[in-house]
């Protein structure tokens, strides 16, 4: 009976001897990432060769649907995907014991074959993953030695001993993640180097928000949006670890002569202050990705004139640390507006999320094609013979904001009292500036609401309505008219090629 009981568990068995081993096999990986200072964890390495081949159609999915939790939905993917593939294993393995370690061995394979489709590859950044394929295989085989042979003396159940390994395997699994993270944070101590700088005074400081440049309006968004509020948008599944020690910037290609700075070189250079509002290509109509700051950095004209630009050259790209590309228009740099490589905002040092220590901000392109995070190199090219990462999957090369406008109060399919209502939010038509803000209610006429004072046109202009309401289901509308006269377009459009289009409605019952 016994013998019975314990076949009819030994699928149960295998599967939690491949789920424990493939934990300890991600464990022991970070560990080793961690110890060779490579963002090449197999989940690392795995996810971002998936976000790459990942149908554009899915991307916007997941943005819309999840925001800036994409990443950790992703990841979340990753680990249930492996944790089944891992007990399937395991199962295999209790009956054909040299399939089920094949397998075992082929999971980090894989991720090893995605480790070398990274922009940044390089040889050593397969070890963590071969690691990982020699323990998973170690593990499983280990494992299912003690599961399936040792048993209770009065139980089908495995015994005392293969369970106690079990779960010390376990939790070995779980602290080998934790401290090969912790070495990861040691060998780049990005939250030291970000504390330790000291931003100097601007040789050229932001003008004061004049009055009237903030409206009193409840439930509008602030002017200036808090770092950690701030928008994110990008396919790094980790945080790119990057100190000032660290940070070099190369400027090269279509140029006279090369020039490489360091951080302190940086530093040295005559800093400005610009207010300017950012605005994802990923925005939909009535969206919540779009931020405004004041970026404190250093002008980007002067460096490439100091480097000598081609004059056939018409597309900077920019690469980040971890090999995202950004094709940004020379023109748009050398234009005169405050294109910037931006080392804070809003009086802060730029938090690693958002590019610490060194970023681009080009106003009135989509972050697509202006905004490298993490940025270590700028190379002078031309738009047909190099296309950067989004431009390889469909995106337009050169993506002007459109003009939007957004409401933020009243809520969508919010309740409000009958009388009086504020009807607010923000627009914005960043190089171009916002000249007007109407609404209408029932697609009645439209209604001219009050604009808070501009300051430049690089950034939003917050706006207010005060509505009549009376009782009922009531639907609002808001369009905008840049600083050239040209109203908001009408035409629903989607974010891709080029930004959303189109009117934001709101519908809101009052009571």
């Amino acid at each position: 009976m016994v013998a019975q009981e314990n076949g009819k568990f030994r699928p149960v068995r295998g599967a939690l001897a491949g789920v424990v081993a493939a934990g300890l096999a991600l464990g022991v990986a970070e560990l080793v990432a961690g110890a060779i200072g490579r963002s090449a964890a197999p989940a690392i390495v795995v996810g971002g060769a998936a976000i790459d081949r990942t149908p554009r159609w899915l991307k916007e999915f997941a943005i819309e649907q999840f925001g800036e939790d994409d990443k950790i939905v992703l990841l979340a993917g990753i680990f249930v995907t492996v944790a089944l593939i891992a007990a399937v294993v395991g199962i295999v393995a209790t009956r054909y014991r040299r399939i089920g370690l094949a397998g075992a061995a082929l999971l980090g394979l894989v991720a090893a074959s995605a480790a070398a489709t990274r922009p940044q590859f390089e040889l050593i950044d397969v070890v963590p993953s071969l690691a990982a394929a020699v323990v998973a295989v170690a593990g499983l085989a280990g494992l299912l030695a003690l599961l399936l042979r040792s048993r209770d003396r009065d139980s089908a159940g495995p015994g005392r001993r293969a369970v106690l390994m079990t779960s010390v395997l376990a939790i070995a699994a779980g602290a080998a993640g934790v401290a090969g993270r912790q070495l990861q944070n040691i060998r780049a101590d990005v939250a030291a180097s970000r504390k330790a700088l000291r931003l100097p005074t601007p040789a050229k400081p932001a003008a004061a928000l004049p009055e009237g440049a903030m409206l009193e309006v409840s439930g509008v968004s602030r002017f200036y949006t808090n770092p950690a509020d701030f928008y994110r948008v990008d396919t790094a599944l980790s945080v790119p670890k990057l100190t000032t020690d660290d940070w070099k910037l190369r400027i090269h290609g279509m140029v006279g002569k090369e020039l490489t700075l360091d951080f302190d070189d940086l530093l040295a250079r005559p800093m400005v202050e610009h207010d300017i509002t950012m605005t994802c290509v990923s925005n939909e109509v009535g969206g919540q990705l779009v931020g405004t700051a004041r970026w404190l950095g250093v002008e980007l004209a002067p460096l490439l004139r100091e480097a000598g630009v081609d004059p056939d050259s018409d597309q900077l790209v920019g690469t980040s640390i971890d090999g995202m590309t950004i094709g940004t228009p020379v023109s748009a740099v050398l234009d005169g507006r405050a294109a910037m490589l931006a080392i804070a905002m809003n009086g802060e040092p730029l938090l690693p999320e958002h590019g610490f220590p060194c970023r681009m901000v080009v106003p009135g392109l989509y972050g697509y094609v202006s905004a490298t995070k993490w940025l270590v190199d700028l190379e002078l090219s031309r738009f047909d013979a190099f296309d950067p990462y989004w431009v390889r999957r469909g995106w337009d090369q050169r993506a002007p904001i459109k003009t939007s406008s957004r409401i933020d109060t009243p809520r969508p399919l919010s309740r409000t009292k009958a009388g009086t209502v504020a009807v607010a939010g923000v627009a914005w038509a960043q190089q171009r500036g916002i000249s007007k803000v109407e609404v209408r209610v029932d697609g009645g006429a439209w209604q001219e609401a009050e604009l808070s004072a501009q300051v430049n046109d690089d950034l939003w202009r917050q706006w207010v309505w005060r509505w009549d309401a009376d009782s009922g289901s009531h639907t609002l509308q808001v369009r905008a008219v840049d600083g050239d006269g040209e109203v908001q377009i009408e035409e629903r459009a989607e974010p891709f090629p080029n930004g959303s289009s189109g009117w934001q409605s709101v519908v809101v019952t009052v009571e």
